[in-house]
């Protein structure tokens, strides 16, 4: 827990001397205090959830997907026992039942082998995630960053955090892939940490008390 507080604090000084603007909305913030989630699969069947649509309506789908499994939760057995109208009635679309099919059966059959990710690079990680259907380079991101705690990781294609980063830093438009890899070059080596205080400029507005401890689905 020391060595994780230490790595924190040496991440937000370092952020707040290369980005003074990131500083000020550090201090606004507060404290940073994202908790990762250790259900490997879960995180992945989340992600995929919320693909393309709102946090909010992802969040619904879990919920009921979760109450499809009688109590088992979010893992490739579960998944893998529901039938398809089962998991079409929990919200799913028909492409998003083949990405979880997919996944489920990776894990089950070892040609995903879960519990070996974190002692890989972030890039093998990635090119490891991606044979999976339904996964891209986003989503294999958010899983470094919410299940293994990588802390140099920056989704420039998220929608959301090129949203605050345009309020952020006050641009005419919605930063494209350049602009956003230039403005968090100074983030760098705890781009994690940045891009978790500029998704939270959002919650500011929205509702300040959000829980933004876990993923948010």
């Amino acid at each position: 827990m020391y060595r994780r507080q230490q790595i924190v604090a040496d991440a937000l000084a370092h952020l707040s001397v290369s980005d003074p603007v990131l500083g000020q909305l550090i201090n606004r913030v507060g404290e940073f205090n994202l908790k990762l989630d250790r259900n490997r699969f879960g995180i992945l069947v989340r992600s995929i959830l919320s693909q393309q649509i709102s946090t909010k309506a992802a969040r619904a789908i879990r919920l009921k997907l979760e109450a499809q499994t009688d109590g088992l939760g979010l893992t490739p057995e579960a998944i893998s026992r529901l039938t398809d109208l089962q998991l079409r009635t929990a919200g799913l679309s028909g492409q998003k039942v083949t990405y979880l099919r997919d996944l489920s059966s990776r894990v089950l059959d070892g040609r995903l082998d879960l519990t070996r990710l974190h002692r890989m690079t972030d890039e093998d990680v990635i090119a490891e995630l991606i044979q999976v259907k339904g996964i891209g380079h986003w989503t294999a991101q958010m899983f470094l960053m919410f299940s293994l705690g990588r802390l140099d990781v920056f989704p420039h294609d998220d929608l959301g955090l090129r949203a605050s980063m345009r309020e952020l830093y006050q641009l005419p438009e919605l930063p494209k892939k350049a602009v956003c890899l230039e403005l968090a070059a100074p983030w760098r080596p705890y781009a994690t940490i940045a891009s978790w205080y500029v998704w939270r400029l959002s919650d500011l507005k929205a509702d300040p008390t959000m829980d933004a401890s876990q993923y948010p689905v």
